[in-house]
């Protein structure tokens, strides 16, 4: 695959941000059909739109419609094996490689596309959207791979991607995670070689670092969580913004003069506050660019959002 670099069509506008939009709930459902027009604007999904191919053409559909461009990458829950009407039945690559069939429909820009050069506010930046998965690593020292999950499951704490996910043709979802981290590093080298100015604005679903998870009431959840490998991703290919969805806590981070979203929308009780605000889809979108003006560096404690 190689990493060519192409513009955006007259971009002007703004760069916004969602994930986790589980539009298996039908309040979810419902607040995502009330998405309006943003002409001129852009938007990254950035997983866990459902599970079903309905799920994924009810999201792309309607963001196609409000939005110039739109970005896609996949989290655990596009990746579940289901059959009957919800599903195919197909596991692992194949799973994924239906799922940005689908995206491809609806011109939707996903992981295996080139990487786009937003020009819009706050560009020129680089937006590359990646697919990484998770290798159990997210787990204290004295805790082995192979005990991991029976770790987990001492807390009542198991993901349902342990029995929905499966890595087919690879022999384990740690191994699907080894192979993915190296495709998308290599990608994101040749990114920095050829525009080595240009920030990057990267989009994954599974956190890349593992201090940026804060899991009180499940906290050995983490192992479902990414990898130790991506800690300095954001260093190493000069990223201007992280984003990333999956626990459904919005939250703003600095890291090194990086700024980290956290863009989840979540099940309803995860944004059942913002409604009885009077706040919609609209105000839980997080706007990526320009975003803030200033950049902060050193310690900068965590913003907790209630809304986009």
């Amino acid at each position: 695959m190689q990493s060519l670099i192409t513009p955006v069509s007259a971009p002007a506008g703004k760069l916004y941000a969602i994930a986790d939009l589980h539009l298996a709930y039908p309040d979810n459902k419902a607040a995502w059909s009330r998405l309006t027009p943003h002409p001129g604007d852009g938007l990254i999904i950035c997983g866990d739109v459902g599970e079903s191919a309905e799920h994924l053409r009810l999201a792309f559909s309607k963001a196609t419609e409000c939005f110039d461009t739109v970005w896609w990458c996949p989290g655990n829950h596009e990746l579940y094996s289901l059959s009957g009407k919800s599903g195919s039945g197909a596991r692992g690559e194949q799973k994924y490689q239906e799922c940005v069939d689908i995206a491809r429909e609806y011109n939707i820009l996903t992981p295996e596309d080139d990487f786009i050069v937003w020009e819009g506010e706050g560009g020129p930046a680089i937006v590359a959207p990646i697919f990484t998965l998770y290798d159990y690593s997210f787990r204290p020292d004295d805790v082995s791979l192979e005990g991991a999950v029976a770790w987990a499951t001492e807390k009542d704490t198991v993901a349902t991607d342990e029995f929905l996910l499966h890595p087919d043709p690879h022999a384990s979802r740690q191994d699907w995670c080894a192979v993915l981290l190296e495709k998308f590093e290599i990608r994101l080298e040749a990114v920095k070689a050829q525009f080595p100015t240009l920030p990057l604005v990267i989009a994954n679903h599974w956190p890349l670092r593992e201090d940026l998870i804060t899991l009180v009431l499940n906290p050995r959840f983490s192992l479902w969580c990414g990898s130790k490998v991506t800690n300095d991703w954001h260093q190493r290919f000069n990223a201007k913004v992280v984003i990333s969805g999956h626990l459904h806590l919005r939250r703003t981070d600095w890291k090194d003069g990086c700024r980290f979203e956290e863009v989840s929308l979540g099940y309803p009780r995860q944004w059942k506050r913002c409604a009885e605000m009077g706040m919609g889809i609209e105000q839980l979108l997080r706007e990526i660019l320009p975003g803030p003006e200033s950049v902060k560096m050193g310690e900068v404690p965590t913003q907790w959002r209630i809304y986009g």
